[in-house]
């Protein structure tokens, strides 16, 4: 007698097609994840090795990036401005250049925060569109991570003939 394949009713061909689809996606699954962990993720992820960065030094480089525009005053609130101001009369003592910023990292992006103080006169859309692009600018340039918002909190308006160091020393004066 010679052994004959019976065939399949169409559920059961239809059963077989599926679980055969099935195994090809996960299959095709399975070589996308591996060729996901094995591609770098952006340029600090290597094939040789991961370079991680602090959110300091992100805070740094935006907190320089942002002083560097004109139209920029000072940074952060008026506590830290107070703060810094009494640990900026400490002899040899370094300024705080991440005070008024706020960074969130990932892996490949960030968010950075910026709190200033504008000067009178300056257009508050244009410096805010400039601390920006320079923050956007020198981060990506110099950490590789992709700056996906930077927010700018104006806090204040410096006027002309406001500052606070002529009135600290007048007082002391009238004290004598």
């Amino acid at each position: 007698m010679s052994e004959s394949k019976i065939p399949q009713t169409g559920q059961q061909q239809e059963r077989k097609a599926a679980e055969q689809a099935a195994a090809e996606k996960e299959s095709r699954g399975q070589e996308l994840r591996e060729q996901r962990e094995s591609t770098p993720r952006g340029p600090l992820q290597t094939s040789r090795g991961v370079t991680t960065l602090d959110e300091t030094v992100v805070a740094k480089i935006a907190g320089m990036a942002a002083r560097e525009v004109p139209g920029v005053y000072d940074m952060g609130n008026a506590v830290r401005r107070a703060f810094s101001a009494v640990t900026d009369r400490i002899p040899n003592g370094q300024t705080n250049v991440t005070g008024g910023i706020g960074v969130e990292k990932g892996e490949t992006q960030a968010a950075v925060d910026v709190t200033v103080v504008v000067e009178y006169g300056a257009s508050i859309v244009e410096v805010g569109n400039a601390i920006r692009r320079n923050v956007i600018d020198q981060v990506e340039g110099t950490t590789g991570l992709e700056v996906i918002e930077v927010n700018v909190n104006v806090v204040d308006v410096h006027l002309p003939g406001q500052d606070d160091e002529p009135a600290a020393e007048q007082r002391s004066t009238d004290l004598k």
